[in-house]
């Protein structure tokens, strides 16, 4: 597993994200209008337009906060706020309880995620 052209700081791959192909891409936007409306965060009538005018899209952990899925992820906090890092595999808490929580919560995709950061630190202290 190699480092994403675009990765969240949690190691999720933003290349592949649909959250964040949405507004230019109409698959990922179907996808995502679809899961919106029966997670009810849009009604049946609303589509796209409602998703951007929301901001319920993602530009990265770098990009626009108010275009963020998660503004408020305590592990974007941490690492981009407070400690200036690029992911958490560049922090000297490697793996914390945080971080293992999230890994630890029974969606593949965020195991899938921790397992990135951990060959990225492995890569690192190889080097």
């Amino acid at each position: 597993m190699q480092k994403p052209e675009m990765m969240a700081v949690c190691g999720l791959d933003c290349g592949s994200c649909e959250i964040r192909l949405a507004p230019n891409d109409g698959e990922a936007a179907r996808v995502v209008v679809a899961w919106f409306q029966e997670m009810d965060w849009l009604g049946e009538s609303e589509g796209m337009a409602e998703v951007i005018e929301r901001g319920m899209y993602c530009t990265g952990c770098r990009g626009d906060r108010s275009h963020h899925w998660a503004p408020e992820c305590p592990l974007l906090k941490c690492c981009v706020d407070e400690r200036g890092l690029d992911h958490c595999a560049q922090c000297e808490d490697f793996v914390c309880d945080r971080l293992a929580s999230f890994a630890d919560d029974g969606q593949t995709h965020h195991t899938e995620a921790v397992e990135r950061l951990r060959q990225i630190a492995g890569s690192a202290q190889q080097e």
